[in-house]
């Protein structure tokens, strides 16, 4: 039959169409792929049949849905307690074989029930003798009943953990506790050392505390350690555990001289890639502190700018010493890898005075080095580029807020340093792939916009002779220009006179 006369007989209701089917059948199924095979190739062959895995599920209503939830909560929940019975049943079989093979203990005449917040029970058959050898709780409670045989009933209600306490109990018929908790995670140890310490098991506490002393702790877990052993007040006995983390009384003179080896060993470090992951180190360990208003000690300014004033002085003389060396290559490297070196070493300084928020004073600082600038302009740029990245770094952070130094300063800064940064800007951007050259720009132009008009005017007006000449081997500050421009040509502002008709009288009152 061809295939035109098929598709008139489908539309005529002849024959059924396999797409309209909604049936799963075997049978209809395989009439589907029979009739399917006689499509025209010009058609678009029908959609595959829908089995139950992919037909549409219809929405569902929010009652159902969050009936779905509550059903996988429950399910959850269940599995977890399943989990937790299983193991309780697996202490309870342990304290039948130790009471029996460590002890001689045969029945017991304590009946132990645990009962959780939730109301779940576990009781156990315990012993007298045992309970009360371990735990002066229980010695205490016991004593008061003096009959013989299974007339003792114990309940502890309000459990935080059952599991633990059953395990506690565990403990007290163990022979050596410490070989009993190795390989116990530290969160379970500390419920065992809070169960311990509230039924007074001095032994169970000894062996915790030993634990937790000789393995390694997390952060957090170091965190859970020092709040519960100072909840739990153990005094002397915990004098070992608190060791690693508790320090000597300290005065920040003690704390600077740290600091200052420490930031001295980094600045001298021979090994380039291990003074470079130091200084990432440090920098960021320094930075977490700074957000830590409570934090006691701290390196200090005078620390800072000491080390500052001697990379400064390694600086000077490295360039003295550039202007005096031959022209053999060997020194040449030599001297530009020493350069290079005390210019990233001020820099790294720099940022840490930035991130503390105490780099006013820099700026001053560096616009007074006259003679370091003077020896700069008159080396080779290859020598000498890394150290004008000092000055884009300070521009970067004047612009953005982060140093407030009063006008003169700043003016005293690109007055001393802005000619070098010009001449250097092309060096800096193709030596190394860190130099964001917009970032740059940002930071000097917004710079230079917070400057007195004239001030402004008379930095622009070089720089827009300069670029004409260099064009990308200068730092492109068109917006400052443009912002210039505005202020002198378009809106004028003027002294603006007091408009206002609010007037003052003064009087005296007889007295």
């Amino acid at each position: 039959m061809a295939s035109r006369e098929v598709s008139t007989m489908i539309k005529q209701g002849f024959i059924s169409d396999p797409t309209l089917s909604l049936s799963s059948s075997p049978s209809r199924t395989t009439s589907t792929t029979t009739t399917s095979k006689l499509y025209s190739p010009s058609s678009p062959p029908p959609p595959p049949p829908q089995t139950e895995s992919t037909r549409p599920i219809p929405n569902q209503t929010l009652f159902e849905m969050m009936s779905e939830e509550h059903l996988r909560d429950s399910k959850a929940i269940e599995e977890s307690r399943k989990k937790t019975q299983t193991r309780i049943a697996k202490f309870l079989d342990e304290l039948k074989t130790r009471s029996s093979n460590d002890w001689g203990l045969r029945s017991g005449d304590v009946r132990l029930t645990v009962v959780s917040r939730d109301g779940h029970r576990v009781s156990m058959d315990v012993h007298k003798r045992v309970l009360s050898e371990k735990s002066r709780f229980f010695a205490e409670k016991l004593s008061q009943r003096k009959e013989k045989g299974v007339s003792h009933t114990v309940e502890i209600s309000e459990c935080d953990d059952v599991e633990v306490y059953v395990e506690t109990v565990v403990l007290m018929y163990s022979d050596d506790l410490k070989k009993r908790l190795i390989g116990e995670n530290v969160n379970k140890v500390l419920a065992l050392l809070q169960v311990s310490a509230a039924i007074m098991f001095d032994a169970g506490i000894s062996s915790c505390l030993e634990y937790l002393e000789a393995v390694p702790w997390s952060e957090d877990e170091e965190e859970k350690v020092l709040s519960l052993l100072c909840q739990l007040e153990l005094h002397g006995s915990m004098t070992e555990v608190l060791q690693r983390v508790l320090s000597e009384p300290s005065t920040s003179v003690r704390t600077d001289d740290i600091f200052l080896k420490l930031l001295s060993g980094v600045l001298q470090a021979k090994d380039d890639k291990a003074r470079r992951e130091m200084k990432t180190l440090i920098s960021r360990l320094l930075r977490e502190d700074s957000f830590d208003y409570n934090s006691r000690l701290d390196v200090s300014k005078d620390t800072l700018y000491h080390l500052c004033h001697r990379c400064l002085c390694s600086l000077v003389l490295c360039l003295s010493e550039a202007m005096c060396t031959d022209s053999s290559r060997q020194d040449r490297g030599v001297l530009m890898a020493e350069i290079a070196r005390e210019a990233d070493n001020l820099q790294w300084l720099v940022d840490i005075l930035i991130d503390k928020r105490m780099a006013n004073d820099f700026v001053k600082l560096w616009a007074d080095q006259k003679e370091l600038a003077e020896l700069h302009s008159r080396i080779p740029t290859m020598y000498r580029h890394e150290i004008s990245r000092i000055t884009a770094q300070l521009c970067i952070a004047i612009g953005r807020g982060n140093i407030l130094v009063p006008k003169d300063s700043r003016f005293s800064l690109l007055s001393t340093w802005l000619d070098a940064l010009y001449e250097d800007f092309r060096w800096m951007r193709r030596a190394s792939r860190s130099v964001d050259k917009k970032l740059i720009e940002e930071g000097l132009s917004q710079t230079i916009l917070t400057l007195s008009l004239r001030q402004q005017q008379v930095i622009l007006l070089n720089w827009f002779h300069r670029f004409l000449n260099k064009g990308d081997d200068y730092p492109n500050i068109q917006r400052a220009f443009e912002v210039w421009w505005r202020r002198a040509f378009i809106r004028q502002y003027a002294d603006v006179p007091d408009s206002s008709n609010m007037q003052i009288t003064i009087c005296n009152y007889p007295t």
